[in-house]
């Protein structure tokens, strides 16, 4: 079979889906992945076997003639590939795409990743796309979500009928890229917090600052880190300037951005994601996880999937400070025996939930049945 992948980004296609593409591959299939042109993970896309087709999307933008530039684009590369299915990723792609397949007839997917910000407030905008997604999504095969919640949300504001949800246990993650290291391992007994996420307020960044700072207060050597790309296009997005002022009075350690976060899990003792944001399934808890750390998280849309209160992790409020705090206490006043109970609960978990074997076989099964 000949398969369409498309999403908003080329970085979120290889990191988030790589191990579907090669399964995809594996069993015989021509896969062509979509998205915006990046050459680094275009190359790397390459080097599983896909065929890359660049394409212009404006990921914040609400101009409608570049959207009808965008549908065009999906609709041409559509038409000339004659994919026997499509499988679409975050808004725009799930939108245009999702138009586009519907238009030629060919059977299509969208998987709605984590509804964002544009979910997160009433406008305008907001009753727009509400409306699109109703038009994308009438003719898909399956709309595939990664949490209860947001196809809750979808069916109850008619978007989709319930008969059309499809829950996936998160992306999957690959438990053995992943070492169990134990929660405290630093040798100078210090605790150390990492948040690992693209740079956004509503991943609750400024709010696990300012705990930070709290917390300092009357526990000088914990220490707070912050991993993660800034992001200027979100509106969201917080400056270089601002996490390097956060950084120069020692509220935490801006380590900047990388390509690997496995060194930087290792080294700490809890991974934080305070998140208000409407998540899928985080991957940075799912990775922390299966690092064996305990988690700090929300009891949001996505991240409470992950963590059992009390069992790998603790949850808190959302976009609560003191909440937060409270959380962090509890983590501080564990016992060292009982954080590194916790890590090995929460790779457990991982283990029997969120496996990337399990996403394989959905994938598989899904597109035998349903993509002729």
């Amino acid at each position: 079979m000949k398969l369409i992948f498309s999403g908003n980004t080329a970085w979120s296609m290889y990191n988030f889906r790589k191990d579907i593409l090669s399964e995809c591959i594996k069993n015989g299939h021509k896969v062509f992945v979509i998205a915006p042109s990046d050459p680094y993970y275009e190359k790397l896309i390459k080097e599983l076997g896909c065929t890359f087709i660049p394409i212009n999307i404006k990921r914040k933008g609400t101009n409608p003639i570049q959207d009808l530039k965008l549908y065009f684009q999906y609709r041409k590369h559509i038409k000339k590939i004659k994919p026997n299915g499509c499988f679409f990723y975050t808004i725009k792609p799930n939108i245009y795409g999702g138009l586009a397949a519907s238009h030629l007839n060919i059977p299509y997917i969208p998987v709605t990743t984590g509804l964002g910000y544009v979910f997160n407030t009433k406008s305008i905008i907001n009753n727009i796309v509400q409306i699109l997604y109703k038009l994308s999504f009438k003719r898909a095969k399956q709309v595939w979500f990664l949490n209860n919640d947001d196809a809750s949300l979808f069916v109850d504001k008619a978007i989709i009928s319930r008969n059309k949800v499809k829950i996936l246990k998160g992306e999957g993650i690959d438990i053995n890229k992943f070492q169990v290291v134990s929660a405290d391992i630093n040798p100078n007994n210090e605790l150390v917090f990492l948040l690992f996420a693209r740079m956004l307020w509503d991943k609750g960044v400024g709010i696990f600052v300012e705990a930070a700072k709290k917390i300092k207060q009357s526990n000088p050597t914990i220490r707070f880190q912050l991993l993660g790309t800034v992001d200027n296009d979100n509106p969201m997005g917080i400056s270089m300037t601002q996490l390097m002022e956060w950084n120069n009075n020692g509220y935490i350690e801006y380590l900047g951005n990388t390509n690997d976060v496995r060194p930087y899990i290792y080294k700490s003792s809890c991974v934080v994601l305070p998140s208000y944001y409407r998540e899928g399934i985080p991957f940075c808890l799912m990775e922390g996880a299966a690092a064996g750390k305990p988690l700090i998280t929300t009891d949001n849309i996505g991240c409470k999937e992950v963590v059992e209160d009390g069992y790998n992790g603790f949850l808190c409020s959302t976009n609560d400070v003191s909440s937060l705090v409270e959380a962090l206490n509890k983590m501080i006043n564990l016992s060292p025996e009982s954080r590194i109970k916790m890590g090995q609960n929460g790779r457990k978990k991982i283990e029997n939930e969120f496996n990337i074997e399990l996403i394989k076989n959905e994938y598989t099964q899904t597109i035998n049945l349903l993509f002729k």
